[in-house]
């Protein structure tokens, strides 16, 4: 069964750091572009960053621009997001996602999502 699991969320204070890991099985990986979205409580899920296959190529949401740097190591079968001077409002559960569709910042082309983990920013 293919699996994406995220790891690295937590509780941090505004102006920390925080990077998330997502390791997949069962997965051709490097066939796949790579996002992650967030949901806050009472928002709909939003795109946040996205890799193409090779890792040449990123795309991030106007709200992460410069803060966040997504990034993928095929050889592990995981991608990343580092996210620095994170804010009260980046607080929300992160998902990490595959898709074989170029169009990387569209949700309906990911098929494969991870369960999520927690991100809590204190200001």
């Amino acid at each position: 069964q293919v699996q994406l699991v995220e790891s690295g969320g937590g509780s941090v204070q505004a102006g920390g750091s925080l990077r998330l890991s997502c390791a997949a099985s069962r997965l051709t990986f490097s066939s796949y572009g790579m996002g992650w979205f967030r949901q806050a409580p009472g928002k709909k899920r939003e795109f946040v960053a996205a890799i193409n296959r090779s890792g040449g190529s990123t795309s991030y949401a106007d709200s992460v621009k410069g803060r966040f740097t997504i990034s993928r190591d095929n050889a592990k079968n995981t991608v990343y997001v580092q996210m620095n001077s994170l804010k009260a409002e980046d607080t929300a559960v992160y998902y990490c996602a595959a898709t074989s569709l170029s169009d990387l910042s569209r949700q309906y082309g990911y098929k494969i999502w991870g369960q999520g983990t927690q991100v809590t920013v204190s200001s």
